[in-house]
């Protein structure tokens, strides 16, 4: 009887978390088809297929921070109230953009030292605006490896505008080195997760981050502080919202 039930329950199509949800509710509260001396089993193993059921489409993160100290913090409260007009007591953000870049070097560890430090070393074109250092809240290798560097919703100077609403992922690559058909399904999966969490509009390649100077989005208090950029390229986004297209996200302005 237990093994019966168990199948169905893992061939039904649910519609939502919510109906999930609902019909564990109902297994909880209704068993009588079950012999009292397995109720503890099949509770086990239901809740178990639901917390499956939940998560089975998070992917794995690999968890590799940088450095966040207090420096860091009064840097990027900083460059929100200098760069972006905003005042807060923290450097938190609330995503609704995902920007994808490339890094233009040729791994993680390069990545990550660069941006470990609290402030740049020696970036005229950026650092005119701020010493903060550069970075994003996820970098994805290769091979399609999944780091997370910072918090979702801690602040990252990634985006020149659109810092303050933006989560970046980094990705390992170039123009000499275009990125992989691994990075691509790691974007996808990645974004789908946090779309999950958070209600994300639109998602962007970081070289279409000028189309939103003329829109609500954009904040930054220097009209002039503008720098070029091409990555991760036409070709790549095209695809990659070709993919993300059932998320129904925002089209570019």
């Amino acid at each position: 009887m237990v093994i019966s039930c168990l199948v169905g329950y893992q061939g039904v199509i649910f519609s939502s978390e919510d109906e999930l949800k609902a019909r564990f509710y109902f297994f909880r509260t209704e068993p009588f088809f079950i012999p009292s001396s397995m109720k503890t089993i099949f509770f086990v193993l239901l809740k178990s297929l639901f917390a499956t059921a939940l998560f089975a489409q998070s992917p794995k993160i690999v968890q590799k921070p940088i450095t966040w100290n207090q420096e860091r913090i009064q840097l990027s409260l900083d460059y929100l109230k200098n760069r972006h007009g905003l005042s807060q007591t923290t450097p938190a953000i609330q995503p609704k953009m995902v920007v994808v870049h490339w890094t233009a070097n040729n791994s993680v560890k390069a990545t990550f030292n660069t941006f470990n430090p609290e402030k740049l070393p020696a970036r005229p074109e950026l650092t005119k605006a701020s010493p903060l250092n550069v970075s994003s809240q996820f970098v994805i290798d290769r091979d399609g490896t999944i780091y997370q560097f910072l918090p979702d919703t801690i602040f990252a100077r990634h985006t020149i505008g659109l810092n303050y609403c933006a989560i970046g992922i980094e990705n390992i690559g170039s123009r000499q080195n275009p990125l992989t058909d691994a990075q691509l399904k790691a974007n996808e999966e990645l974004i789908r997760y946090l779309s999950k969490k958070y209600a994300i509009e639109y998602v962007i390649g970081h070289h279409e981050y000028q189309r939103f100077k003329k829109t609500s989005w954009w904040k930054e208090t220097d009209p002039k502080y503008i720098t070029g950029k091409d990555d991760p390229g036409d070709k790549f986004m095209h695809v990659l919202r070709g993919r993300l297209v059932d998320l129904k996200l925002n089209k570019m302005p």
